[in-house]
């Protein structure tokens, strides 16, 4: 008779552990995630009926990601999030997915987000005349500051439509974020109906942004069609032989867009304030460059390229931050990640806040060095190390209008102000659908 060969399974807590687990996993991601990865490259969760497999070396990365995506569909947390969220580009699977990537693609291609960087350069410079209206003044939260500034890019940019007279999409968000949140830590065990104080904030949302996205719908109708991915979205969604049907999906994908679309940003820009603010240093060299590089003009699409210190400075932000924080699969299949196997139905997560820390492919790695990124000295290092976007299909499709955005206004801003934190005010980071800062991040403003 032969035998079956034993199953590898890769080490991981113990069951007794399962109590303090379920804790972390609900009031400390991170530190459930950063408590895994010292068991290995390979770890095996179990809490309760729950089992979830972490990968967190490059090789386990880009065979979950990019060699073999198929097998790998959206998971715990996004799966839950679907309830909240909708079948947006962000939760949506197979086919459905592939036609809205197809649809939305175009509105990114290089040429266009060139021909955007004007209206960019633009918002940040409205950023910085109202940021330097507090110069002097009592502490703003830079966190709405940012979020503003990037909704007003994502509409101008993407949509063709000012969203300035939507002022309740911020806090519409606040609570889809955290219903979404909440479906992935009860992992949708709680009715919609049960009413719950943050259901019924969610429930009041998603009839806000139902209402926001019909009103913009409205409006862009108005006008002759462009390339913007509002008037594109609305060609393929009255494609739908049903019109309920196409008003979800409008009402899915825009959700989608917006928040994709605005938060991870605006996210990135405040922990860039942040960390310049603890490294004096790297603020003057922000502005020296921003100084030397722009002038007292604009910056152009051709600028990116020369600001060369602001974009290792932006990296390494979302190396230690990064706003997709992480990447969950279920296993359609059984299979094999790094000699492990993965029964059909697992839950499998790729954490980028983890990878990003891997001391055998960074070097101190809980240290902040825009420097890192110099070209010669990443050359030794793992392409899927660093993985702030996303890897394989799914790679995130708006990363090159995010890292622009991003460029500008860092630079522009450290030309002419500095942002200093609130003596005192302890930051903690906040994995939520994006890694935000808990609570805000008050800062004060003074002149260059």
């Amino acid at each position: 008779m032969t035998l079956a060969p034993a199953r590898r399974v890769p080490p991981g807590p113990p069951a007794r552990m399962a109590p303090a687990l379920l804790w972390k996993l609900v009031r400390d991601r991170l530190g459930l995630m950063s408590s895994a990865a010292a068991y290995g490259d390979a770890v095996r969760i179990a809490i309760g009926p729950k089992v979830l497999y972490f990968f967190n070396h490059p090789d386990h990365a880009k065979y979950v990601l990019a060699d073999n995506p198929t097998n790998y569909h959206k998971g715990v947390g996004l799966a839950q999030a679907k309830r909240a969220l909708g079948d947006g580009l962000l939760t949506s699977e197979g086919e459905l997915w592939r036609k809205q990537r197809k649809v939305i693609q175009p509105v990114f291609q290089a040429k266009r987000i060139a021909q955007q960087a004007n209206v960019v350069a633009e918002e940040a410079a409205g950023l910085v005349a109202r940021l330097r209206a507090h110069a002097g003044g009592e502490p703003i939260d830079v966190v709405p500051e940012m979020t503003g500034l990037t909704l007003g890019v994502l509409g101008r940019t993407l949509l063709d439509s000012d969203l300035g007279g939507f002022s309740t999409v911020g806090q519409s968000f606040e609570a889809m974020q955290d219903q979404a949140m909440f479906e992935m830590v009860s992992m949708s065990m709680v009715p919609m109906w049960v009413p719950l104080p943050h259901q019924l904030r969610f429930r009041r949302a998603r009839k806000d942004l139902q209402r926001i996205v019909d009103d913009l719908v409205r409006r862009r109708g108005e006008r002759p069609p462009g390339d913007d991915a509002l008037s594109r979205l609305i060609e393929s969604t009255t494609r739908e032989a049903d019109p309920l049907v196409g008003r979800q999906r409008m009402r899915d994908e825009m959700v989608t867009l917006l928040l994709a679309g605005h938060e991870t940003t605006a996210s990135t820009l405040s922990w860039t304030f942040y960390l310049a603010d603890q490294h004096p240093e790297v603020w003057e060299r922000l502005r020296a460059e921003a100084v030397e590089v722009l002038g007292d003009r604009l910056p152009t699409f051709e600028d990116l390229h020369r600001l060369r210190y602001t974009t290792m400075v932006i990296d390494e932000v979302i190396r230690l931050f990064p706003p997709v924080w992480m990447l969950s699969r279920l296993a359609q299949e059984a299979d094999v990640v790094g000699g492990y196997d993965v029964p059909a139905g697992s839950d499998v997560l790729i954490c980028p806040y983890t990878l990003h820390r891997h001391p055998a492919f960074w070097d101190q790695p809980e240290r902040f060095d825009p420097e890192r990124f110099e070209p010669g000295r990443a050359v030794d290092r793992p392409r899927y190390a660093y993985i702030p976007f996303g890897a394989g299909p799914r790679f995130c499709v708006g990363n090159n209008l995010g890292m622009m955005e991003a460029a500008f206004v860092v630079a522009m801003v450290a030309r002419e102000l500095r942002l200093t934190k609130v003596p005192g005010y302890r930051v903690v980071a906040e994995p939520m659908l994006s890694l935000r800062a808990r609570g805000g991040l008050p800062m004060t403003v003074r002149t260059a």
